[in-house]
């Protein structure tokens, strides 16, 4: 099953994950709108609307770069507005925007957890919530609409707290907006989660996290861009999931993990939340993660 002509509304698409999400849409011949913040060139974050769209399109796609702020209602409804008026629908919602700050409670100031809540959990509600009359429009017509959102598995576990308790906070806020519209939306909109296993090559884990070291010890943002894929090509009715995007590859015929390898000579580096009862593929080629 394709996308072509179907429209995804990917927020955060301007660089990393949102982007590689939009480029594997486009080569199905997709119409992709950009929905992010960056417009004019930022001096240490790759990309903007525009440069993500000329490559999706450059790729097979059609796209409608719009800066759009998550945080502002405003932002967002006239997003989905210019979403119909060019592309005369949409069919699938990607909340990818996140923010990220790991201090822990003590020196984490409020004006740093308020963003975070805003663009991650709150950001995540909104889009979807303006998306939704759209959506239901797009299961009338048979279009299989989806909602995906680029949040963990709900393990609610001291570990995946202490240290990062406003960032887990943010983000488990995610997956509870795709737990509570998993039921509000079932029989008419997938609505699921994904989540990586190890990091992910982009430019939080350059600047903010790692470095080129953990760079290195990293799987490309392409993983996660075959996993949403495989997901949208799905039914509807395949909702309310929590998905590890290696073992949900590997329950669909993927076995070769090794190319997602930014340095295939460094053991991989795991992510955050992902809860030891979800293993890692059994006969995948797969390297050791460090603890």
């Amino acid at each position: 099953m394709s996308l072509k002509d179907k429209t995804l509304f990917i927020t955060g698409a301007s660089r990393g994950i949102g982007l590689a999400i939009a480029l594997r849409a486009a080569r199905d011949g997709a119409n992709v709108v950009v929905a992010a913040k960056t417009e004019t060139p930022h001096p240490k974050l790759p990309g903007t609307i525009h440069s993500a769209a000329a490559e999706i399109e450059a790729a097979g796609g059609k796209a409608l770069p719009l800066m759009v702020d998550v945080r502002e209602e405003e932002s967002v409804a006239d997003a989905m507005a210019k979403t119909v008026e060019r592309f005369g629908g949409l069919d699938i919602v990607v909340n990818n925007a996140s923010a990220i700050n790991l201090s822990p409670v003590e020196k984490l100031d409020m004006k740093r957890l308020d963003l975070m809540h805003q663009v991650n959990a709150r950001g995540t509600y909104l889009v979807s919530k303006h998306a939704i009359p759209l959506l239901k429009a797009s299961a009338a017509a048979g279009r299989n609409p989806h909602i995906l959102a680029l949040s963990p598995p709900l393990d609610m576990n001291v570990r995946w707290f202490a240290g990062s308790t406003g960032y887990s906070m943010a983000k488990f806020g995610m997956s509870m907006v795709v737990l509570g519209l998993s039921g509000e939306l079932k029989g008419t909109v997938g609505v699921n989660a994904l989540w990586p296993r190890t990091t992910i090559a982009t430019s939080a884990i350059r600047n903010l996290l790692g470095g080129d070291n953990l760079m290195a010890m990293s799987r490309s943002p392409e993983i996660i861009a075959d996993a949403a894929h495989a997901i949208f090509v799905k039914p509807s009715s395949f909702t309310g999931h929590f998905l590890i995007d290696d073992t949900f590859l590997a329950g669909e015929g993927v076995t070769d993990f090794d190319r997602y390898r930014m340095d295939p000579t460094k053991a991989l580096a795991p992510d955050f939340f992902v809860p030891e009862s979800i293993a890692p593929p059994a006969g995948a080629t797969y390297g050791p993660l460090t603890g």
